[in-house]
C-alpha cells in the first residue's frame, strides 16, 4: 500500500491538476472545441433532514427509517449545464456507469468528450475504461480527495437544499419524485440559479486552512 500523501502534497496535487488538466479542458470547451462533463453518483437516503419549524404544540411526525436511498449516477455538463442521469434504488457499480457512457454517447455530440470523475472502482476498472474508449470518450481522474474540483458536487447539495431539507415525505415514491422533480427543473425553472452556482471557479486551499479546519 503506498504512504499517505500530507497536506502539502495533496494541495500540490490538486493545484497541478486544476492548472495543468482541469483548466485547459475547460478552456477548449468554452470555444466549442470539445465537451465536458463532471460526474458523480448521489446517494439520497430517505431519512429525517435537519430543520427549525416554529409551532404552537409539539407534533410528532413519523420519519424515514433511513434504510431506503435513491441513487443518482449524473453527468452535469459544464458548458450547456444540462445533467444526463441514471437512477436506481439498488446500487451503482460498473453496470449504472456503462448505462451513464451509453447516454452520453447517444446524444450525437461534435468533437471530443471528456468525463470529470473521482476514483471509484466502479469507474476506475478495466471494464469502464474500454468502453469509453471504444465509445471515444475520456476519461479525467480527479485527484484523490478533490470533491471540491467536481463540479456536480455543487448540484447535489442544491437539489437537497430544494428538495428535501425541512420538508417530509410520506412515502418512498413520494421522495424519489421530490428529487426527479427537482432535477427534471434543472434546465427551465432552476437553470438561472444554477448558472450563477455552476461557475468554472473551483474552491483551492493552502496548508494554513486545513490546519484551521
Amino acid at each position: 500500500m503506498p504512504p499517505k500523501k500530507t497536506i502539502e502534497e495533496h494541495i500540490a496535487a490538486q493545484a497541478e491538476f486544476l492548472d495543468t488538466q482541469l483548466e485547459p479542458t475547460l478552456a477548449s470547451a468554452r470555444t466549442g472545441e470539445g465537451h465536458v462533463f463532471f460526474v458523480d453518483a448521489a446517494h439520497f437516503v430517505m431519512g429525517s433532514f435537519l430543520a427549525c419549524v416554529w409551532c404552537v404544540a409539539r407534533i410528532m411526525i413519523r420519519g424515514g427509517c433511513g434504510r431506503q436511498r435513491y441513487n443518482v449516477l449524473g453527468a452535469w455538463n459544464a458548458i450547456t449545464n444540462e445533467l444526463v442521469r441514471v437512477t436506481n434504488t439498488t446500487v451503482v457499480n460498473s453496470q449504472t456507469m456503462a448505462e451513464l457512457l451509453h447516454k452520453i454517447a447517444a446524444l450525437g455530440l461534435i468533437g471530443p468528450i471528456t468525463l470529470i470523475l473521482d476514483n471509484a472502482r466502479y469507474q476506475h476498472c478495466v471494464f469502464i475504461k474500454e468502453l469509453a474508449a471504444t465509445l471515444n470518450i475520456r476519461l479525467l481522474f480527479l485527484p484523490g480527495y478533490s470533491p471540491n474540483l467536481n463540479l456536480i458536487e455543487r448540484l447535489w447539495k442544491f437539489t437537497k437544499n430544494k428538495a428535501l431539507y425541512g420538508r417530509h415525505y410520506n412515502t418512498f415514491d413520494a421522495f424519489q419524485k421530490a428529487i426527479d422533480g427537482c432535477l427534471d427543473r434543472v434546465s427551465t425553472e432552476h437553470r438561472a440559479a444554477l448558472s450563477l452556482l455552476m461557475t468554472h471557479h473551483f474552491q483551492t486551499f493552502d496548508k494554513t486552512l486545513f490546519l484551521a479546519a
